[in-house]
C-alpha cells in the first residue's frame, strides 16, 4: 500500500497526480458534490491492491471472501484512525448515516459485495450503514458525472453521510452518488475510498510512487491529516 500525500503536484480533490495544476483533468472538468475525499491507499494498476479490489468481486468462493475480509480489515483499520480526519475536513462533528456507492452495472448492483463488507464486516460502519441508493434506469454513458445515475430509496433529512467505495478512477461514480443524497436532502457527504487508481506507466506516475513507497505505509496518517509536500 501507498499512502497519498497532499502536494503542490497533487489533486486537492482526489489526491491524483498532476504536473502543478490544483486538480486533475478529471475533478477540473466535474462539479464536486463531495465535501471530502480520502483515499486509504494508491491502488496501481496490475499490482497487488488493484488485484484485490477487482479480485473480491469478479471472483467467487473461498478467494473472493479472503479479498472481502482483507479489505473489511483495511478499512476498519482506517475508519477506526481517521473517520474524525474526514469528518473536520468535511465541516462537521461525525456521520450519522454510511452508505456505499452502487455499481454502474444493474445486475451487479442487486448483490454488490462492498454492501457487506460495509454493513457487516467493518466494526465503525456496521451500525450505521444503510442502503440509501441503487441503480436508476437513466442511461448514463460510463465515467460520467450525473446525479440520475443512482436513485435515492428515501429523503436524508440533512444528516451528514459518510459513502463509501472501493476504488476512484475518475470519480464519476462517487460524484454521482453524493449529488445524488444531496438532491435527497443530505447534508454534507464525504467518500472515502480504499485504493486511489494510478498507471505506473502514465506521465511520471512511476518515478512518484517511488519516492512515496521509500517509507512504509504509515496507518497513523492519512492524506488529509498528513503534511504537504514541499518537493
Amino acid at each position: 500500500m501507498v499512502g497519498p500525500r497532499p502536494g503542490t503536484e497533487v489533486c486537492e480533490l482526489c489526491f491524483d497526480f498532476t504536473r502543478g495544476y490544483r486538480r486533475c483533468y478529471s475533478c477540473s472538468r466535474t462539479e464536486n458534490s463531495l465535501a471530502a475525499v480520502a483515499p486509504i491507499s494508491y491502488s496501481v494498476a496490475g499490482e497487488q491492491l488493484h488485484h484485490a479490489l477487482l479480485g473480491y468481486k469478479r471472483l467467487k468462493g473461498n478467494v473472493a471472501r479472503r479479498l472481502e475480509r482483507e479489505l473489511g480489515a483495511v478499512l476498519w483499520r482506517f475508519l477506526s484512525l481517521h473517520e474524525e480526519c474526514v469528518a473536520k475536513a468535511s465541516g462537521v462533528d461525525s456521520f450519522a448515516l454510511v452508505t456505499t456507492v452502487p455499481s454502474g452495472d444493474r445486475d451487479r448492483d442487486l448483490d454488490h459485495p462492498m454492501r457487506g463488507i460495509v454493513g457487516e464486516l467493518a466494526g465503525p460502519t456496521h451500525d450505521r450503514y444503510q442502503l440509501l441508493l441503487t441503480r436508476s434506469e437513466a442511461d448514463v454513458p460510463p465515467r460520467t458525472a450525473d446525479p440520475d445515475k443512482f436513485k435515492p430509496l428515501r429523503h436524508v433529512d440533512g444528516e451528514a453521510v459518510l459513502l463509501i467505495d472501493d476504488t476512484w478512477t475518475t470519480g464519476a461514480s462517487a460524484q454521482s452518488a453524493a449529488a445524488a443524497l444531496r438532491a435527497a436532502g443530505a447534508g454534507p457527504v464525504a467518500a472515502v475510498v480504499i485504493g486511489r487508481h494510478l498507471n505506473r506507466e502514465w506521465n511520471e506516475n512511476d518515478r512518484r510512487l517511488r519516492a512515496l513507497e521509500e517509507q512504509p505505509f504509515d496507518w497513523g496518517r492519512c492524506a488529509l491529516c498528513t503534511p504537504k509536500l514541499t518537493t
